[in-house]
């Protein structure tokens, strides 16, 4: 077993007793998907909802919704998984800026989940557990093997989906 930190704006995959972490999800949003039968499963940590919103080519593609999705997908292919196995679990996208009103900026967190439900069914991966929006900060901890996302919030506790 070893413990594989995702970063912000990053991706990888873990297999079996593997235990994939991602930090300080906030408005970002952690999607972890796994092939419950090869026991292969990824997480990737997404800032914004599009890359078509910044300069093609100019920044990470693991930073956005629409291009990380499909890099991790590929990954988990190359790894073994069966994209018609494949399920996902959802994580943050919570609203950290409300003080700012009602600007693009203060809606991130919701535009980020919207624009990962909407890649998700567009590559048919049915979300089975999310835990979204609200006003609280998010650490997750994925486990492939057994596809459990463990949840810790600060202010909020410890819980599984």
């Amino acid at each position: 077993m070893s413990n594989i930190v995702v970063g912000i704006s990053d991706l990888n995959i873990g297999k079996g007793s593997d235990v994939l972490v991602t930090y300080a999800l906030g408005s970002c949003v952690g999607i972890c998907i796994f092939d419950p039968m090869t026991k292969v499963g990824g997480l990737s940590h997404i800032m914004l909802p599009s890359s078509t919103l910044n300069n093609p080519g100019a920044v990470n593609p693991m930073r956005f919704a629409d291009t990380a999705i499909v890099m991790l997908i590929r990954k988990l292919e190359a790894a073994g998984a069966l994209r018609v196995r494949m399920k996902a679990k959802i994580a943050g996208g919570a609203q950290m800026f409300s003080a700012i009103g009602n600007s693009s900026l203060a809606n991130i967190g919701a535009r980020n989940v919207e624009a990962v439900k909407k890649v998700l069914a567009q590559e048919r991966i049915p979300i089975i557990a999310e835990d979204t929006g609200k006003n609280y900060g998010r650490t997750v901890h994925f486990s492939p093997g057994d596809g459990i996302m463990h949840i810790v919030s600060a202010n909020k506790g410890k819980w599984d989906w």
